[in-house]
């Protein structure tokens, strides 16, 4: 009895030591693995790689529209000057983009300002050399005949001239014109432009008053 007790004690401890060596044998080394995991380096993948690429080109695009307006802002005069209605707050972009804006256009104006300006001095300049060539030929036409016009007459007699011919054409104006209204005036004046402004008439007119100054001055 104590013989087959010890025999059967004997097949529990084998078969308990037989069961363990297989659960410890199916049991992974969590051990050697860890140490793998850890050696094999890590793979970006494709869709990383791709997020990454996005990500730094974003990030590029609005470093370039923030220095794209900071410039602005630099370049601009009216950016710089003090706004009362904001206060000391940092202008928003519609405000840089805006006064962008209005300065291009004050631009504009002073350009086309100036051409204008330019093309009225070329035209002033042009007619001061047409007037310098004419009194450097006077000037020449004076050295080379030094006798001619000492006969010329003076301003003074140009302008007596042209006084005696107006007031003898206002005496026949006031005498023929009539201003009792607006519209007998017209006719009037329509009247004697007929009559007393005719070639022979003014002709007349001016002959006598040559002759009126001749007399005076001789």
């Amino acid at each position: 009895a104590l013989f087959m007790e010890s025999a059967r004690k004997g097949s529990i401890v084998s078969r308990a030591n037989s069961i363990g060596s297989t659960s410890a044998s199916s049991v992974p080394n969590t051990d050697d693995e860890d140490s793998d995991y850890h050696q094999e380096p890590y793979k970006e993948s494709y869709k990383d790689r791709r997020r990454r690429a996005h990500t730094q080109a974003e990030q590029k695009r609005r470093d370039a529209i923030k220095k794209g307006y900071d410039d602005l802002q630099a370049i601009v005069p009216t950016c710089e000057q003090q706004d009362f209605s904001i206060g000391s707050q940092k202008l928003s972009k519609a405000i840089v983009l805006q006064k962008t804006i209005d300065y291009i256009q004050f631009l504009h104006k002073e350009k086309k300002k100036q051409e204008e300006e330019v093309s009225t001095l070329r035209k002033d300049v042009m007619a001061l050399k047409i007037m310098k060539v004419n009194y450097e030929q006077i000037v020449k036409a004076h050295q080379d005949n030094p006798n001619e016009g000492k006969d010329q007459v003076s301003d003074e007699v140009k302008f007596n001239v042209f006084q005696g011919i107006m007031d003898s054409l206002f005496q026949s104006f006031n005498a023929s014109i009539s201003v009792t209204s607006f519209q007998e005036l017209s006719a009037c004046v329509f009247s004697w432009i007929e009559e007393h402004c005719k070639p022979q008439t003014l002709r007349d007119i001016v002959i006598g008053v040559l002759h009126q100054l001749k007399s005076q001055l001789y």
